[in-house]
């Protein structure tokens, strides 16, 4: 099942949540920065072991003080106008992030809307690359959150979702 929520995502429960990362793993503003304190300092040590992340890929840590299990840091493309392959990096960071998660028995996973931030990826455009991908593996799964952090945001993911 595949759905759209306005929540913090630093305190949903799920196995594992998502977090927008940027190439270096060690925090940032936005999501990152949320997750990072939530999670506590132990989260930042075990980012540093990981040696950073490049744009499409993903990453996987305890969760630590967060509810979810495991966190999956995943770095998606600044947009640069469409035509740099944003829209095929946006779609491996979802992919990726699913595989790890599978890797690690997950069976309910929260994401936030990725690049649509600091990253500048139009909104819509964004939504429908997750929701493509998130229909590809929503049968390996039995919960997969779309994780707003406003209504907004929300209504535009439930319109997508409402589209066959």
């Amino acid at each position: 099942m595949i759905k759209a929520i306005t929540a913090d995502i630093t305190a949903v429960e799920v196995d594992a949540i998502v977090n927008a990362a940027n190439p270096s793993l060690l925090g940032g503003g936005g999501v990152d920065g949320a997750i990072h304190r939530a999670a506590g300092p132990e989260l930042l040590k075990a980012c540093r072991q990981l040696n950073g992340c490049a744009v499409g890929e993903a990453r996987i840590t305890p969760g630590f003080q967060l509810p979810a299990k495991w966190v999956i840091h995943t770095v998606g493309p600044v947009w640069h106008g469409g035509a740099h392959g944003e829209s095929e990096s946006l779609a491996s960071c979802y992919r990726n992030s699913f595989e790890l998660a599978m890797q690690h028995q997950c069976r309910s996973i929260a994401f936030p809307a990725i690049s649509t931030g600091a990253y500048g990826y139009p909104k819509r455009e964004a939504a429908e690359i997750a929701v493509s991908v998130m229909r590809e593996y929503q049968g390996r799964f039995e919960e997969i959150i779309c994780c707003c952090f406003r209504d907004e945001e929300r209504v535009l993911y439930e319109d997508i979702l409402g589209q066959a």
